[in-house]
């Protein structure tokens, strides 16, 4: 039976790794910390994204695909993420992936951009904005973003999210959180084919990338990296059962930004409700562009 349900879920995903190694291909940057792997497609103002702890560069492709007919889209895969090399760090913090953001945007020759986090990636992208190179960004865009458990008031939740996910991974295996978790990330309502293209991306994480991944999540807030010098919005799926929209409102509200719900979508709402999230992005980076506020 389980080998029935990989091969439906690898007919529905088909199509989209064929969209992905056409449209959306995955090159290699030579960094100083060794290997960054991006996508890359279209032309005109850039806008940088950033996946989040259960997923890779890929998950944007169909959000890519409509926006690269305006704009220049860059999807990076994380540190220890795909093709690209660990951080040195095994617990790395927010620094350390927002420098590695700087060597991918210096060797594409980026000077200034649109920053999109989704769920893990909003803490890199937020500490990144808030840095010595904030200049760089014109707008802040965070999807679902994860707080973090560093907050002193979240040391018992942090222990329990740190052991647990270590746990998961130990005994369930890269392939087993894969099929278990993936149907988590989606509203109810989701098609099979959205669920088929969460899982296909989850299940190629990698062990080690995703240890530090867990240690970003339980080691960092979001929120210390607050005030903001350039506009920031979070928008989240109205059905998203792990980063609610009743923990992205006060958020928004902390940094100053909008706060916007996504209809019919969970927490991968970029997978889910494609040409919504990208048509939020389109407008982002005309606001970018205009220097007008929502």
């Amino acid at each position: 039976m389980l080998h029935a349900i990989d091969n439906h879920a690898s007919s529905l995903t088909d199509d989209l790794q064929a969209q992905l190694a056409l449209h959306f291909p995955l090159r290699l940057l030579e960094i100083a910390g060794g290997r960054q792997g991006i996508r890359e497609c279209g032309a005109g103002p850039a806008i940088a994204l950033l996946h989040g702890i259960g997923s890779g560069s890929a998950s944007w492709l169909q959000v890519a695909r409509v926006l690269g007919q305006s704009a220049r889209v860059i999807a990076w895969d994380a540190p220890g993420y795909g093709e690209s090399t660990p951080l040195r760090a095994l617990a790395p913090d927010a620094s350390d992936y927002a420098e590695r953001l700087l060597q991918m945007l210096d060797a594409l020759g980026i000077q200034r951009c649109v920053l999109v986090g989704h769920s893990l990636g909003a803490i890199t992208a937020t500490a990144f904005s808030s840095g010595v190179q904030q200049q760089r960004i014109s707008r802040l865009v965070l999807i679902s973003p994860a707080q973090g458990y560093g907050h002193p008031s979240r040391a018992l939740q942090r222990q329990e999210v740190r052991s647990k996910r270590l746990r998961t991974l130990e005994q369930l295996g890269i392939q087993g959180m894969a099929e278990q978790r993936s149907a988590h990330m989606l509203s109810p309502n989701a098609s099979p084919k959205a669920k088929a293209w969460v899982q296909w991306n989850m299940a190629r994480l990698k062990p080690d990338g995703y240890r530090q991944a867990i240690e970003l999540l339980c080691g960092e807030d979001l929120l210390r990296h607050a005030p903001l010098s350039m506009p920031c919005e979070v928008h989240c799926g109205e059905a998203d059962g792990i980063t609610p929209p009743e923990s992205c409102l006060p958020l928004a509200k902390a940094l100053g930004g909008t706060f916007n719900l996504i209809a019919d979508a969970g927490h991968a709402s970029p997978i889910e409700q494609p040409c919504v999230v990208a048509g939020r992005l389109a407008c982002a980076l005309k606001e970018s562009l205009t220097g007008a506020s929502l």
